[in-house]
């Protein structure tokens, strides 16, 4: 059944995830993703609330991983999914290079942080997908698909939103262009992607919402082509409106 979407970002139901358990699930997501895409695991120690401060979804001790795609880094934690962590379309070696103000943007108890030495770790034995990693494994079909051979014409990430009593969550689906016309693949339903009727139309969000089955309330859409290279119209990614948390 498919988890309902509420804007890119994940609930964590409260819980603080373990940190070892961080640490796997960072590990996984980097294997998913594989050694084309560059990828580092991070650790951030993460101070506690003061006095009426509000509750975050991350642990003390946070394992993260940043990834490039589509010309940008992007975070992923188990916590809450993934965000993009630059902030300005053509920085991504400066942000390589000094990372550390942009994990603050996420959170500012963020504090001190150190790269994991896990150079090993984009390769490995497949396991079982990290919790709210959709876009980690909208990445990791659209890179099965092309070992295959299968047709993947203009892929595109589709970020899909939706509102609740709670806030905004999202979700991603890959969307691509196959023999038999759009197609799309929500990966918390099948990798068998979904044929999208002409009548639809190429929109982001009619495209979602026939996916989805449901209308939904914003849907954004990263072009995807060498896993580094960005259409021009990637400044919404990274100006002042980074993408929220997607699971």
């Amino acid at each position: 059944m498919r988890v309902a979407l509420l804007l890119l970002l994940a609930v964590a139901g409260g819980c603080f995830a373990n940190a070892e358990d961080g640490l796997s699930d960072a590990t996984a997501a980097r294997r998913l993703l594989g050694p084309e895409v560059w990828s580092r695991i991070v650790r951030i120690e993460n101070a506690p609330p003061h006095g009426l401060e509000k509750r975050t979804p991350y642990p003390p001790t946070v394992h993260a991983l940043v990834f490039e795609i589509s010309g940008i880094l992007w975070f992923y934690c188990d916590a809450d999914g993934t965000q993009s962590l630059s902030r300005r379309y053509g920085s991504v070696e400066a942000d390589k290079a000094d990372p550390g103000p942009l994990f603050k943007a996420i959170s500012p108890r963020f504090g001190p942080w150190s790269w994991v030495d896990n150079s090993a770790d984009s390769e490995g034995a497949a396991a079982p997908p990290p919790p709210n990693a959709c876009f980690i494994e909208c990445i990791a079909e659209l890179r099965r698909r092309s070992r295959l051979g299968k047709q993947t014409g203009l892929p595109r990430i589709v970020f899909v939103y939706e509102d609740s009593p709670t806030g905004r969550h999202g979700h991603t689906i890959l969307v691509f262009q196959s023999r038999s016309g759009l197609s799309a693949v929500d990966p918390d339903f099948s990798s068998i992607p979904i044929q999208i009727p002409a009548g639809v139309g190429t929109e982001a969000r009619a495209i979602s919402s026939y996916v989805i089955g449901r209308d939904v309330d914003d849907a954004r859409e990263l072009p995807i082509n060498d896993f580094r290279s960005a259409s021009p119209d990637l400044q919404w990614v990274a100006s002042q409106r980074p993408i929220r948390p997607t699971g």
